[in-house]
């Protein structure tokens, strides 16, 4: 069977075909994936009727991405230098998508969108709350002055408050007042839905996302600044709510396809060894299935051997060792389908690759599998 008739056989096992639907991977920048997931993605939009493509990429600028898919404003290159965060725009998987999107909005009445559903967050910094609250706060008519309490921008991005909570904005009195006034905002958004709503559902939208992002980041950088053993979970927790928000809206557009890493969208408690100690949090996608129960499914994906980064072949007792056996360079095999008894969690010693843990299959419904990735393109 090819890969999209293996996708078709997870979905015809579920109670219905998902609203949400996300594929992980194990790792990032790695090509094999994202042209697997580009493969699956149009096979779901000529097939099942989805509409909308989420990607693990900043979400404010993931509005120029789509702003070009839609309506072909801005041209491809400034799209994919100024839509994509976490270096994804320079993956040609990345321009293969956009261009794909774009040729069928053009042949198309009803349009497919490119929604990022990450925050402006890098692992070295948050963004500043500059564009978002400035941003709700024109779309409101601009009841409020935030340009003194915002400051200069370089102040909320510095690098050193990520591992030095005394170096962050978030103690500041400016980010309590902030706050404050994103609540007021956020409150007369709701308070003149109706009238928003009819005068254009789309810009309405957006604002709710200027919202939740400046909401999110205030949160954050307040966290950033919290002097606690429990600080790192505390702001992995935040990053993935504000991920489960910003899918749950973007459904709103019809059925969603969400690409990120596996540890975003498993449905299992989040694990991560850092600084010594066991972090612990809810990823989006086990606040989203918790919420939506079946209207949500997830595929992982696991990998053989890798050059880049150096991941040799698996031990035949771990689950990328019984995956290896079976047929096949690329696959898609039901979750039910995998009889675990004996495997166990294969260890690379490699921080960049989380592999699959044989634990937690059945949180899973479907796992893609391949086999040999070849060597980055680039890095």
């Amino acid at each position: 069977m090819s890969i999209e008739e293996q996708v078709d056989a997870v979905l015809a096992g579920l109670p219905a075909i998902p609203r949400i639907l996300g594929l992980g991977e194990p790792t990032h920048w790695m090509e094999a994936f994202p042209l697997l997931r580009n493969q699956i993605f149009q096979h779901l939009v000529a097939n099942h009727g989805y509409r909308a493509f989420a990607l693990e990429s900043d979400c404010l600028a993931g509005q120029v991405v789509n702003a070009y898919v839609v309506d072909g404003i801005g041209s491809l290159d400034e799209v994919m230098r100024d839509g994509f965060s976490h270096g994804f725009g320079e993956l040609e998987s990345s321009r293969a998508l956009v261009e794909w999107m774009r040729a069928y909005n053009e042949t198309h009445p009803e349009p497919v969108r490119f929604f990022g559903f990450d925050g402006p967050l890098e692992i070295t910094a948050a963004a500043s709350p500059r564009q978002a609250i400035t941003a709700l706060n024109s779309y409101l008519g601009s009841p409020y002055t935030v340009d003194e309490l915002l400051g200069a921008d370089e102040r909320w991005s510095n690098p050193d408050a990520t591992m030095d909570p005394t170096q962050s904005v978030g103690s500041s009195p400016d980010v309590e007042r902030l706050r404050l006034i994103v609540d007021d905002l956020q409150g007369l958004l709701v308070a003149r839905t109706p009238r928003l709503i009819a005068e254009s559902r789309d810009e309405w939208w957006s604002a709710r996302l200027y919202g939740r992002t400046a909401n999110g980041l205030l949160r954050y950088h307040q966290g950033m600044a919290w002097n606690s053993d429990a600080r790192i979970a505390h702001l992995m927790a935040i990053r993935d709510a504000m991920m489960a928000e910003n899918l749950k809206a973007i459904a709103e557009y019809g059925k969603t396809f969400v690409n990120a890493h596996n540890r975003h969208l498993q449905r299992e408690l989040s694990t991560l060894d850092f600084a010594g100690a066991v972090r612990e949090f809810w990823c989006a996608g086990a606040i989203v299935s918790a919420e939506v129960g079946d209207q949500y499914a997830f595929i992982a994906t696991g990998m053989g051997t890798a050059p880049n980064p150096n991941v040799g072949a698996p031990d035949p007792d771990t689950l990328e060792g019984y995956l290896s056996t079976l047929p096949g360079d690329s696959f898609v095999v039901r979750s039910a389908d995998i009889d675990t008894t004996g495997l166990k969690p294969r260890t690379t010693g490699n921080f960049s690759y989380i592999p699959l843990d044989p634990a937690h299959v059945r949180d899973t419904d479907g796992i893609l599998f391949v086999r040999n990735v070849p060597r980055l393109p680039f890095g």
